[in-house]
């Protein structure tokens, strides 16, 4: 029992102990434990498990941080657009060396632990794991073989590993492939294609047959599975609602693409930002899952957007073929304590918000939230939660056309009911298609969910929404290329640029470096040691400048090493002279004059996944066009400069 001094002065008679007079600043600390203790009823008055839950985003988030730091720094991010800049011909150093797999790995499954809080993906990275595999097995069967390195080989097992990826992801091997075409490479060999179908339907095949032998799955079965009717799936008056619903996805993803595009940007540019970022980045994932945990914490906020649901469910539950309009219209049922498996539509219902109240905050919501999560260095995927997001789209306007038409659209003497679950399929693939710029979503609904029913209308959404995104906004991928500021060479858009009268002697780099074959040894070690360049256009002699090859540099400084032991005093040599002595040459395959169009160049550089080639001009070597004068011109014309 504490010792009693007394009562304190001007009190009502409370005793008081000797530690607490005698501690310092009696009344500040007492006010403190106050303002602690009504802080915490305040806190506890939403649930004691927000700490946790909070905390389990955190720290998710910072493990996955603190692998992909501590590891290696290329694992961060969806893995796709340097994958395409790969693709392209322009080499990423380490990028997919299989080192960084464990990395990618842990990061990956930590992203993932942390379910709706973040509200991320896995099919970039899972391309980008994939490909990393695929690699490796090129180097593997390079060194079985014992032949020499062949890059079209390389990239013939890199297309392949791309559509693994995403074929493994959904066990959609068609949509695989058709997706990893139409967003790796803007040319696709068709050598590469069986190839492609063959790896993805065997990963695909083998992904269904771990769900039956683990006994989640009685069989080989679709991923979401769905009940639309098969007899008449929708009426012909329907395919002009479907139609509109591409084109609200179309403008929709033009705002969402523009949006995470300046936002990104403006995170990296900002000074606070961007300090944070270079100096912080385990305090800015941290701050950033804080957020988004605080959001979608379920007895809060995340009760209005279905947070309580995973991703799987969140489009189990949307592709619904039921109204839930309709279905709540006259009754209110209650907010289930915990997810009913066999009703999860009950947790898009709220009665102080319907339906489409939860499904309009949703939109809202995951709208800036997702633009926010991209931002986190860790591995993610992007596309999976733009999916749901089309998905929601769709859904909400499936279910205000249910109520418009309670009892169906009648055509032919027939009336049948607004089905709002094949709606959310159409949204899906339309607003994904669009944001991503292509069209294989379409296919992937599909293969998802078994239903081949509403292919045409489906297609006909993914199409609108295409002709309006394409039209206004780079892909997502694209845009993240842009802002990340990689070395890919950008599409040449639109016919009023006039690119067909823009011509290589109008942006062609004059200052080259030509060595001849009679130029002294002395001059040609000058001119190794003083440039950086990874190859010397090699010309018959000084005064003509004809082009005969090419020399490598890094061929060229071991010749040149090796001769030099040789060189004897006063003994005038040449280059010619390392050249009969072994040093090897490539003979230039292909090169541009000066006359050649912009149009024309770009589509060499794109079709051969080129990075640089020489302009003669009557055989003589005039110039040179990389990538990086490519990439000004098509500038240029698109945003030309002030006049001075």
């Amino acid at each position: 029992m504490e010792e009693l001094l007394g009562l304190r002065e001007g009190s009502s008679g409370d005793p008081v102990t000797l530690q607490e007079l005698w501690g310092p600043c009696p009344r500040i600390r007492r006010g403190i434990r106050a303002g602690l203790e009504w802080l915490k009823q305040k806190l506890f008055r939403v649930g004691e498990d927000w700490y946790f839950l909070m905390t389990l985003g955190v720290l998710m988030a910072l493990i996955s941080y603190a692998m992909n730091f501590a590891i290696s720094r290329v694992v961060r991010g969806s893995g796709i657009p340097e994958l395409k800049t790969i693709l392209s011909g322009v080499v990423l150093e380490d990028y997919l060396d299989i080192k960084n797999f464990g990395a990618k790995v842990v990061g990956l499954s930590c992203t993932l632990a942390a379910g709706s809080t973040i509200f991320l993906g896995k099919v970039g990275p899972f391309v980008h794991l994939s490909v990393m595999i695929a690699a490796y097995l090129g180097r593997v069967r390079t060194k079985t073989i014992g032949e020499p390195g062949n890059k079209s080989k390389q990239n013939e097992m890199l297309v392949a590993g791309a559509a693994v990826g995403v074929a493994t992801v959904f066990a959609a091997p068609f949509s695989g492939v058709l997706f990893s075409i139409e967003v790796m490479s803007s040319h696709f060999s068709v050598w590469d294609y069986w190839r492609g179908f063959f790896a993805a339907t065997c990963g695909a095949f083998t992904f269904r047959l771990l769900s039956v032998f683990n006994s989640e799955e009685e069989t080989i079965t679709c991923l979401f599975k769905t009940s639309f009717p098969v007899d008449i799936p929708y009426d012909l008056p329907e395919i002009f609602f479907f139609v509109a619903l591409g084109a609200i996805c179309g403008v929709l993803s033009c705002a969402y693409l523009f949006c995470q595009r300046t936002f990104l940007a403006f995170v990296k540019t900002n000074w606070f930002f961007s300090k944070l970022l270079a100096t912080s980045k385990p305090l800015y994932s941290a701050l950033a899952a804080l957020v988004l945990a605080s959001i979608t914490y379920p007895p809060g906020v995340g009760r209005f957007i279905a947070s309580r649901l995973s991703m799987g469910e969140h489009l189990d539950s949307l592709f619904d073929n039921k109204s839930w309009a309709l279905m709540t219209r006259n009754s209110s049922p209650p907010w289930p304590r915990e997810p009913d498996p066999q009703n999860l539509w009950l947790e898009w219902y709220q009665p102080e918000f319907t339906i489409f109240g939860t499904l309009a905050f949703f939109l809202v919501m995951k709208f800036w939230m997702l633009i926010l999560a991209t931002t986190i260095p860790m591995p993610a995927g992007y596309f999976m939660p733009i999916f749901i997001l089309g998905a929601a789209i769709g859904r909400l306007l499936g279910e205000a056309l249910s109520v418009a038409f309670p009892e169906g659209i009648v055509a032919g003497g027939v009336t049948n009911r607004i089905v709002p679950g094949a709606y959310a399929l159409a949204g899906a693939a339309a607003f994904s298609g669009a944001v991503t710029h292509t069209i294989s979503t379409a296919l992937l609904a599909f293969e998802l969910t078994g239903q081949i029913v509403h292919a045409l209308p489906v297609l006909m959404a993914v199409l609108a929404a295409n002709a309006i995104a394409q039209s206004c906004q780079p892909s997502f991928y694209d845009g993240t290329i842009i802002v990340k500021k990689l070395p890919y060479l950008p599409w040449i858009r639109g016919r009023k640029i006039s690119s067909h009268r823009v011509t290589v002697e109008h942006f062609m780099n004059c200052a080259i470096t030509t060595l001849a074959k009679d130029t002294p040894l002395e001059e040609v070690v000058k001119v190794v040691t003083s440039t950086d360049v990874a190859e010397y256009p090699l010309v018959e002699s000084t005064e003509s400048q004809i082009l005969v090859g090419i020399l490598r540099r890094a061929q060229l400084v071991q010749a040149l090493q090796a001769e030099s032991p040789s060189w004897a005093p006063g003994q005038p040599r040449c280059l010619q002279d390392v050249l009969a002595g072994g040093c090897p040459t490539e003979p230039v395959t292909l090169q541009l004059s000066p006359e050649t169009s912009l149009h024309q160049a770009h589509h060499l550089f794109e079709l051969l996944n080129l990075q640089l080639l020489f302009v003669t001009s009557r055989g003589r070597a005039v110039g040179s066009v990389s990538w990086a004068e490519m990439k000004k011109a098509i500038s240029n014309l698109t945003n030309p400069p002030a006049p001075k």
